[in-house]
């Protein structure tokens, strides 16, 4: 080997004893200060009072992957746009990046267990003007080492708060996604429901245009008077300008599931469609694993853990910390003896340090790292009653609406009944045109209302999909059964 490499060698190797104090200092730094994490405690049902099904603990399940729940509307239209909404949704693609940046910070964080290890090389020349002639010429290479052990678990409690807060934000990657598609579902299912309607006043107008004909040509007769057939226009007109200001909504609604696609507003135009979309089977006995399953819950609880975490680098600051470093180099006036080993220096610290006063800054600290801790925990305890209330919302609301949907049918029989019965007389000459007027408004107002309540159920049965985490996967035939006979 080569004098001058074997010199290079003999710098390099100095940092030795930063290494060997290094690996002391990990083997000694078995201190984590702070709380151990522990769930905060929720008080929850033994079963829901609406379905009945079973309850257990809530345990944050988000890795779990979500079936494509839209799909059980059974339109492919739908289907299309849930898939556009799943790529290209704004608010989607943000969350993600708040992921890669919780990455990040935690690759950081991470980073902080290693030494810190730099080079430098410098050359100079210089002369003093006033001190004869001649200048000076000097070359040196370096490597600088520095490291403070985790004696107190500070660097571990960052890397801690780190992953729980990357947890966090992935769930709350999949609480805003199961948002953007849940939205996008009520807004198409809402347009078509307008679609319904529009059809609804289609037929109407087309029913009252052929009263006014019928009332026109019997007032021609003289068997009617002038008001009949005033009345009798007022009401297609009054019909005609309902079944046009359905346009305003239709449009708003197209509009809206254009930017959740990521769209403009302007380019996206859905025909009008008959209904595809079908009421979704909902068992009564839900799983308990599917509200385990909401990624909001998720990351209320993984937020609770970050903050838990902060409390022990907040009390790690309270304790002496340790700095070792270490430098090595070779120093000379000429370049070609620069690897000699007469230029060889090298330089070991240890500095401890402790603050004394700091007219209780640090203790300060804690306290508010344990109030954000308290803060998050009062959160996730809300966070699950809130899931709660929105499931029992909305079994409530199919079951209600289930009944009031029956009792609508049977009123638009009875006033389709009606119509044709009070139509019948009025061809007979033995009731009035306003009769006729009458059991009309009526009718078409029982089946807008049915209508309506077709809407209501539908958008009930999206949030308790919503509430129950997006999805969720039949149980076995044996649980069904053992939920039945209950």
């Amino acid at each position: 080997m080569r004098p001058g490499a074997s010199a290079g060698l003999r710098a390099f190797a100095a940092l030795r004893p930063l290494a060997l104090a290094a690996g002391a200092a990990s083997l000694a730094a078995c201190t984590v200060v702070g709380p151990s994490y522990q769930r905060p405690a929720v008080v929850t049902p033994a079963e829901y009072r609406e379905a009945g099904a079973l309850w257990k603990t809530a345990q944050p399940s988000d890795v779990l992957k979500r079936a494509s729940w839209w799909e059980l509307y059974q339109d492919p239209q739908l289907n299309a746009l849930a898939v556009r909404v799943e790529s290209a949704n704004q608010d989607v693609r943000q969350a993600e990046a708040r992921v890669r940046q919780a990455q990040a910070a935690l690759r950081e964080a991470r980073a902080q267990r290693y030494p810190f290890v730099g080079a430098g090389a410098t050359a100079n020349r210089s002369r003093v003007v006033n001190n004869g002639p001649g200048t000076s010429t000097s070359f040196q290479a370096s490597l600088d080492a520095s490291w403070e052990p985790d004696l107190w678990g500070r660097v571990r409690r960052t890397i801690e708060a780190g992953e729980a807060q990357l947890e966090a934000q992935s769930a709350d990657l999949e609480s805003i996604r199961l948002a953007a598609i849940a939205t996008l579902v009520q807004n198409y299912l809402a347009l078509r429901v307008i679609d319904v309607q529009a059809r609804l006043y289609d037929d109407t107008v087309s029913a009252f245009e052929r009263f006014l004909k019928l009332t026109d040509n019997r007032y021609k007769a003289g068997v009617a008077s002038k008001v009949d057939v005033i009345q009798a226009e007022t009401q297609l007109r009054g019909a005609q300008a309902q079944r046009v200001d359905l346009g305003v909504q239709r449009a708003q609604l197209e509009h809206a599931i254009a930017v959740l696609m990521g769209e403009p507003p302007a380019a996206v135009s859905l025909a009008p469609a008959t209904m595809v979309a079908v009421l979704p089977f909902i068992p009564t006995g839900i799983p308990s694993e599917l509200l385990q399953r909401r990624p909001d819950i998720a990351r209320a609880e993984r937020n609770v853990a970050a903050a838990n975490a902060r409390i022990g680098v907040a009390q790690a600051a309270l304790y002496p910390s340790l700095d070792l470093s270490a430098a090595a180099g070779l120093r000379s006036g000429t370049l070609a003896n620069l690897l000699s080993a007469p230029n060889v220096y090298w330089a070991l610290g240890v500095a401890a340090s402790q603050v004394l006063f700091d007219a209780g800054e640090r203790q300060a600290v804690t306290d508010e790292a344990r109030a954000v801790h308290a803060g998050e925990a009062a959160f996730y305890r809300k966070t699950v009653l809130t899931a709660f209330q929105e499931v029992e919302d909305q079994l409530a609301a199919l079951r209600i609406l289930e009944e009031t949907a029956k009792l609508q049918a049977d009123a638009v029989s009875a006033a389709r009944e009606s119509v044709r019965l009070v139509e019948n007389q009025y061809k007979a000459g033995t009731a009035n045109a306003l009769a006729v007027i009458t059991v009309q408004a009526i009718a078409l107002n029982n089946e807008r209302a049915a209508v309506q309540i077709l809407g209501r159920r539908l958008d009930a049965s999206v949030q308790l999909v919503r509430a129950l985490g997006g999805g969720w996967e039949a149980p076995p035939v044996a649980a069904q059964v053992g939920a039945q006979s209950r």
